[in-house]
Formats: structure tokens, sequence, C-alpha cells
């Protein structure tokens, strides 16, 4: 609750900011507060059967481990004396269980009922936030002093709750609401804001609390929000609660400029205050609250508790899988599927953190050369998420994680090399892909390639079969035939006759522009039109005789008589030659 009406006092002073603003912040949660908002979304049986509050809860803690944000859980501890009247007020019959009227006059505090309801979902709070590395604070009392004096210390940035008093306490930055999704924002109030437009100070506050009532005080009977800012400005904020501690309420007089409507109102206003200046029981519970906000009982800063909830803590992988397994039927594969993203992310924005540290300090370390590895592997894409530029990437050992989406900022603040290499890979693509011809297409349907590989591959299996027959000319001609008949005879002048008509053909051969094995390996091959005149088959070596006593080298020119008849030629050779010749045709009609 806090005190009565301040919020609504304070409301020129609230801020509205975007999510992002928590970025990189180190922030303390009233986790009583947020299970209390949770909780109330939906009170069903339902509801809280299927524990819809820790759920809300996990996406909360995992959008904010997004943003780098460290935070810190505190809880409640005992209920103080001069709450006790209070807190017995706002059980339920269900709640926490009723304290007898001894512990009321005796203790100075009394301990919370640890069994109830309300209990067993701060626990699993607790544990939740232990698996995702978020460490607890037990307060001693009030949870919202103790994030207060951790953040009038600096040991955070500011601090979650929805207990105005948390100002009273010495909070500097309090946020009040957050909501997550698309546009997401945080309700944020400062007390350098609060001084500013309005003039009141930390004492200025616990008398307004004094006035209107609170957690601690029922505040005096008549007195609203206008009237209690009027009396408070007008004494001030060094001297107001001197004047209470002195003097009670009596100072409390009629406001100037009232009309005659809000008489009766005033009368009734100074009876009370004279009454409560008077009393020395009233005097004395003032000064109880206002002691109470001014000396809170607390961990200080420098003990062991405190120390240890400043730590870091890894994230337990395993131990979440089993608790959301427990709690909400998940499987492991979808409790990756929500945290291992958001904690990739939170590593980026580490690594960003240290670059952009080194580089303040003027320790200029090249991207390969940082003591950390950079947790990006690649980017793969470009993407837009909600009107927001992204990059989808690919991670280095993360718990599994192959690649998720961050934004694009972010990218450029970590690592803005990978946002080059992934431009110049999209830049070579590019121009890869303007070096590479569309094929043409023909009538028919086939492509120019496709026709042409067709061409090429006729012309080499006609070449083989004029090889293969020009080789059998030579080696099993009639030179062969009758060698092997002399050589029985006189084998020593057989052999030589054999060498010199061997040498005859050889050269014969030669002169018509068909050598030997080891004359056509300088031969180059000329390919004759086919649709031009056959020459006649005798003609078909023909030597370019004037050439080749140019350049040292026969020209073989490979005539396809496709005249001839296909007795002279092999069924083989006649059906290639069909082949091509239909082929032709079929490209000339197209």
């Amino acid at each position: 609750m806090g005190v009565k009406n301040l919020w609504d006092i304070l409301e020129s002073c609230k801020k509205t900011l975007p999510l992002c603003h928590l970025q990189n912040k180190r922030v303390c949660i009233d986790l009583s507060c947020w299970m209390v908002q949770l909780q109330n979304v939906n009170r069903t049986y339902c509801a809280m059967r299927d524990k819809v509050y820790l759920r809300g809860l996990f996406h909360r803690l995992r959008a904010l481990i997004a943003l780098n944000c460290s935070l810190i859980f505190v809880t409640d501890g005992s209920i103080p004396f001069i709450k006790l009247s209070t807190y017995r007020r706002r059980l339920n019959p269900g709640g926490e269980a009723p304290l007898e009227e001894r512990n009321l006059n005796r203790a100075s505090s009394v301990r919370r009922n640890m069994r109830s309801e309300f209990s067993c979902m701060i626990k699993e709070a607790k544990i939740l936030g232990r698996a995702l590395g978020i460490p607890c604070l037990d307060g001693i009392e009030e949870a919202e002093a103790q994030c207060a004096l951790l953040n009038s210390e600096s040991l955070c940035d500011a601090c979650f709750t929805a207990d105005s008093d948390a100002f009273l306490f010495g909070a500097r930055t309090v946020y009040r609401d957050i909501c997550l999704g698309e546009g997401g924002y945080v309700v944020c109030y400062e007390m350098a804001d609060i001084q500013r437009k309005l003039g009141f100070g930390r004492n200025s506050l616990i008398a307004l609390a004094v006035l209107l009532g609170c957690d601690y005080s029922e505040g005096v009977h008549g007195v609203g929000r206008e009237s209690a800012c009027q009396i408070v400005k007008s004494i001030g904020d060094s001297a107001v609660l001197h004047r209470i501690a002195s003097e009670g309420l009596s100072f409390a007089k009629k406001p100037k400029g009232l009309n005659k409507k809000g008489q009766a109102f005033s009368e009734n206003h100074d009876r009370d205050a004279n009454k409560a200046g008077c009393d020395p029981q009233i005097v004395d519970h003032f000064l109880q609250v206002i002691n109470a906000y001014l000396k809170p009982k607390c961990h200080q800063p420098g003990s062991d508790s405190v120390l240890k909830v400043l730590a870091v803590y890894p994230f337990n992988l395993h131990q979440l899988q089993q608790i959301c397994s427990q709690f909400f039927d998940w499987g492991p594969e979808k409790t990756d599927e929500y945290i291992l993203p958001k904690i990739a992310e939170r590593e980026l924005r580490q690594y960003a953190n240290l670059r952009s540290t080194s580089s303040k300090l003027g320790v200029g370390i090249s991207f390969d050369k940082m003591p950390v590895k950079c947790p990006i592997s690649s980017i793969l894409k470009q993407r837009k998420l909600q009107g927001k530029d992204c990059f989808e990437v690919s991670w280095e050992e993360m718990h599994g994680l192959k690649a998720s989406t961050v934004p694009a900022d972010l990218i450029e603040s970590a690592c803005p090399e990978k946002i080059m290499e992934f431009q110049e890979r999209i830049a070579q693509g590019k121009k890869t892909k303007e070096c590479r011809r569309r094929p043409k297409k023909v009538q028919n349907g086939k492509s120019v390639e496709e026709v042409e590989h067709k061409l090429q591959q006729l012309l080499i299996d006609i070449e083989k079969e004029s090889t293969t027959k020009r080789f059998d000319f030579l080696t099993k001609g009639p030179v062969l035939e009758e060698a092997s008949a002399q050589m029985q005879d006189d084998p020593t002048q057989q052999e030589l006759n054999l060498e010199a008509k061997l040498d005859s053909k050889t050269r014969k051969a030669t002169d018509l522009g068909c050598s030997s094995t080891a004359a056509l390996s300088f031969c180059e091959t000329e390919v004759i039109d086919l649709m031009s005149p056959s020459p006649l088959v005798n003609a078909r070596y023909v030597s370019k005789s004037s050439k080749c006593k140019e350049v040292d080298v026969m020209k073989c020119i490979d005539v396809i008589d496709l005249a001839e008849s296909e007795n002279e030629i092999s069924p083989e050779h006649a059906r290639k030659a069909r082949e091509l010749r239909l082929f032709i045709a079929s490209i000339k009609d197209d």
C-alpha cells in the first residue's frame, strides 16, 4: 500500500520509459509486490492450479535477462510491530494464521506464516529465480526498505515496487509498473523530479504519511491530500519533522483561503490537530512512525548477506528444465526455445559492454585479439521484427543453441566486423550471380547450351571412329599381311624388306594426310562443314603441304563423306552420321 494517495500526488512526476531503458542496469525487486500483481491478473482456481502467476514471472524475467539487466530478489522478513494492526486488517480468512494478542503487546516484530499460500508462491518464485541465476536477499523486515537502502547506497540503479513508501525509506528511483511485448515500457518515478516539481524531499513525504495515513499510521481524520500538501509546503522540508516531534500536529492550523463551504472541515481539522498536539501518546506514535522510515531494520551495505547477492550467478539450464517441467509441464525443447535466445542476447550485450569499456579507457584492442571470444559465429540473414532491423545469427557454443534473431543495433555495437563480413559475402554473391548467363531458349524448348553439347559429343564420336579406321589401315592393312608371308622364308631379309615397305607406306600415308600413331600426335584436326559438297572418296585425306612446310607439322583434315554407301563404312559410323544429319536439319527448321 504505502502512503495513502501518494501516487496521486506524484502523478505529475510519472515517466513512461521504453523497456530498453533497463538495459545493463542492476535492479532490486520487491518480490511480494510482483507476485501480488501477477496473482491479481487471474485469481481463479484454474489459474492458481496452472501457476499462471509463475509463468508471468518467468516471462518478465526472460525479457529483463535479454537486456542484460542484473536482478536481485528481495523478500519481506518479520512484520514490524508498528505495522501489526494494519497487517491484521489485511489478512484473509484462509491466509495467514491470526496473531495472538500477547504478541501484539510484547514482540518488536512477528515472524510471518511461511506455510501460507502466498508464502508458498514466494518460495516457488525464489526457486525459479535461482535457476535463472537471480539471487535473493531475505529482508529483516520490510522488503521495500531493503531495496531503498541498496538504491540509496548506489548498490543498485533502481528498485521495482508498488509501495509508494519506498521514497520515504530513501529510494531515489522507483519503477512502479512494467509492461512487456511490443511497445514494452516501465513506469518510473525519480526523487529528483519530486523535489524539483513538487518541492517535496524525504522529510516532507514522511510528514505526508503522518497526515494522510500509511502502513504505520491511520493519519489525521479530515486531512486530505491537498490540505496536507499545503501544510507541509508551508513549513518546509528541513523543519517539518522537527515540528511534528516537538509540537505534534498543533501547528497544523486552518489553511488560509478556504471558502465558507470548507468551514466545517477546517473546524474539525483544527480540533483533531489540537487533540493530536496535546495527547502525548499520539505524539509518541508519530515519533515511532518517523523513526520507522528513517531507521528501518535492514541488512547493511557491507554485510555478508548484501555482498553475497551482489555476486554474479550463472543460470542452471538443467535445473531450469526440471522446474519448467514440474511447474508448467514443458519439455526441455520448449524451455530451451524460450530461454536460450535470451541468454545468448545477454552474453552478446556483455561482450558489447566489454568492447565499449575498453574503447573508453583508450585500450585499442582489435576484434581478433579480444580476451573474450565473440559469441556470434556469423550472420545468416537480415530480418525485420516488429518494424525493427534485426539479424539472424549463428552462435558459438551457446548451450546447444544454433541460431536466433537479435537487434541490428546490438550487433553493430558488439561486433561491427561481423556485419562487414556479411555485407561482403552478399556483395560477392551478387557478382557471381550477375556473371552467370541465363541460358537462351530455342523454339523447341531446348537451350543453346544443350544443342552445342550434343553436337560436340557427336563430333567427338565421329572423330574417334575415323581415328580407329586410320590405325587399322596402318596396323592391319596389306603391308603387314605381305610382311607376315615373307617372314616365313627369310626372316632377316624379310625384316629389312618389311621396314623399307613400312617406311614407304608411312611416307605415302603422310603425303596423303594420314600419319602413323607418332604423326597423329602432332596433327591438328579440322572439321569440314557437313552441309558443303562432299569431296571425292579417294580424296578423303587431303594434305595441306604449303602450310605443313611453314610449321613443320602436318594437319590432318578429317572429311566425313556422307555420300558414301553404307557398305564402305561401319554401321555405327553410318548411324551417327544419320543422327547428325537429322539433328542439324531440326536446328535449321527451328
